[in-house]
């Protein structure tokens, strides 16, 4: 994005003639010195060119209100909000966001580099200004198979292209560690490199961050934090729709680390976003949890603008953005102006959708029938986390669902490539009746599916299919559905309309009983980067040792029977 001719702005940053706009009466908030400060400023060209008492052609009287730079999300992927581009940029600017960092690896896992340009392209012109950090995991892992393979080469003719501004989350710690060519070949690209290093620690950690890696969000506790700090890593502090860290990490924030510390909001719904907000949300959480507010501002605006190089914004100074949120006492956003224009003013543009690869028939019941007993491993959600556990429990396959101990089925199928489908287990649903199925499973994005009984799972995986996909729920005759029409992912319709949506979808799942925000944890429940169990289209895998294991921890006859298939291809 173009900076101002700063010479042409002389005269208004002089006084000599009129800005375009002057703002006074509010207390403004100065992330420099974290004070707030009772002075009026002067726009024009969409910058600030002054702070003091200035003449404006418009004048904006703002006594008795506080004023905030505009809010920085330090690390997101945009198509997890299940909205397009733009209505996210709609939505998010309305709760006091003007920047965001995004790492679009979900869709390129989809679509591959032409994902990347269907981000690109669709986030000009709007409210909020959009960085990519390039994807460096695609797939996630060697073993992965997902709708695409990006090799540093690919990812080359886009260093040095506007809105392109480093390479994106290395989750292959053990390819770093191992010095893989391709993943350090991918490390050469840039000097600005985000991490994913969850739970490592000691020499690993030192390896690490040698190898270039500046930041990590995926910190879970205080211990983990403090000691990435000390090694001189950037922390964004994540609170996501399942990812809840702020309360625990803010232990670790202090005056002299805030410079180092930013927000994320890896990953929210567009309920979430709706309803409890963006970064504005992460700072009321972070004051509740004890950080001193004007150190919560800092970490929501200069913080992140300052690690990432953006040295046009994050304040209001001299030759910033004119990017700011007006707020109350309770920090609620009362309004956003992003280069000075209040954002709802700004044109929200409807792009169409990437073309996208969806190949999968319909599987037939007894494709995911599980016999045998014995001990077996079991994913253990983690309440407020990303992470599991590989529970051992002792079980007849023929009688899953146990609902006595909460284990259920889950599967995940291809929607890629007719290949069979992978079943394993998982406890902390808590579903008495019904499944959910979707399109969305990171990193590679194939079709998981979790619930009570086989009907509903195969049910709802249907859904997805005929809709190419989307988030099914079903129960018996019941199906409730929520068509994903990009990339299978995000949602082309407004996000007032995907909201309602996912309010049907709650009000028919919370008929199962069960935890708050299935489908995000079911989302995440092939991710192979994230300890410690998991499971995808091959079957159960251990993400501690990167390898596929056989669901069964002895030996004996677990198996999934022989799959057939129909024959009702879905093709693009």
């Amino acid at each position: 994005m173009s900076g101002p001719d700063r010479r042409a702005l002389l005269p208004a940053a002089l006084g000599d003639e009129p800005a375009d706009h002057f703002f006074s009466g509010a207390e403004v908030f100065n992330p420099f010195t974290c004070e707030w400060e009772q002075i009026g400023f002067a726009v024009s060209g969409g910058y600030v060119v002054g702070l003091g008492q200035y003449r404006g052609r418009e004048s904006h009287d703002l006594s008795g209100k506080r004023i905030v730079p505009g809010l920085i999300d330090a690390h997101v992927h945009i198509e997890s909000s299940l909205l397009g581009p733009a209505e996210y940029a709609r939505l998010v600017s309305s709760r006091g966001t003007t920047t965001v960092i995004a790492d679009p690896h979900e869709i390129a896992n989809v679509c591959g580099t032409g994902g990347i340009d269907w981000i690109l392209d669709s986030s000009q012109g709007l409210p909020v200004d959009i960085f990519l950090m390039l994807p460096s995991c695609v797939p996630a892992t060697p073993l992965d198979k997902g709708g695409a393979e990006i090799r540093a080469d690919d990812l080359s003719s886009y260093i040095g292209r506007e809105g392109v501004i480093g390479l994106g989350e290395m989750m292959n710690v053990p390819g770093v560690l191992a010095g893989d060519p391709g993943v350090w070949a991918k490390l050469g690209l840039t000097t600005r490199i985000d991490g994913h290093a969850p739970l490592l620690s000691g020499p690993p950690l030192n390896a690490y961050i040698l190898a270039g890696m500046q930041s990590d969000h995926e910190c879970t506790n205080a211990r983990e934090a403090g000691e990435k700090l000390r090694r001189g890593m950037f922390l964004f502090i994540r609170e996501g729709s399942t990812e809840r860290n702020v309360r625990e990490l803010a232990k670790v924030v202090t005056a002299a680390d805030a410079c180092r510390c930013a927000f994320a909001t890896d990953d929210r719904h567009a309920d979430m976003l709706a309803s409890k907000g963006h970064i504005d949300d992460c700072i009321r959480v972070a004051i509740a949890a004890g950080i001193e507010p004007e150190l919560a501002f800092r970490m929501a605006t200069l913080s992140p603008a300052q690690r990432f190089g953006l040295h046009d914004r994050g304040a209001i100074a001299p030759g910033m953005l004119a990017d700011f949120c007006i707020v109350n006492r309770e920090f609620g956003i009362e309004a956003t102006y992003k280069r000075g224009r209040p954002t709802e003013a700004w044109p929200v543009p409807v792009p169409a959708g990437p073309a996208y690869t969806f190949r999968r028939s319909i599987p037939e019941d007894n494709t995911i029938r599980l016999s045998g007993e014995g001990l077996v491993h079991v994913i253990g959600l983690v309440p407020g986390q990303i992470l599991t556990r590989d529970l051992l429990i002792s079980l007849a396959l023929d009688r899953i669902p146990d609902l006595s101990r909460d284990v259920l089925k889950v599967v995940v199928c291809s929607r890629y490539r007719e290949t069979p489908c992978g079943a394993g287990l998982v406890n902390g649903f808590g579903f008495r009746d019904g499944a959910i199925a979707c399109s969305i499973s990171h990193d590679s994005h194939n079709i998981i599916a979790a619930g009570v009984h086989d009907k509903d799972i195969m049910g709802a995986i249907g859904g997805v299919i005929r809709h190419r996909g989307a988030l099914v729920a079903v129960s018996g005759k019941r199906v409730t559905t929520l068509p994903l029409r990009y990339a299978g992912l995000m949602s082309d319709e407004p996000w007032e309309k995907v909201v309602a949506g996912m309010e049907r979808l709650k009000e028919h799942t919370d008929t199962f009983g069960g935890i708050e925000n299935p489908f995000m944890y079911l989302t995440f429940l092939a991710l192979t980067v994230i300890p410690e169990l998991r499971v995808t289209e091959r079957g159960p895998f251990d993400a501690q040792r990167f390898a596929d294991i056989p669901l069964c921890a002895t030996q004996g006859g677990i198996h999934p029977e022989k799959p057939r298939t129909k024959r009702n291809r879905l093709q693009e």
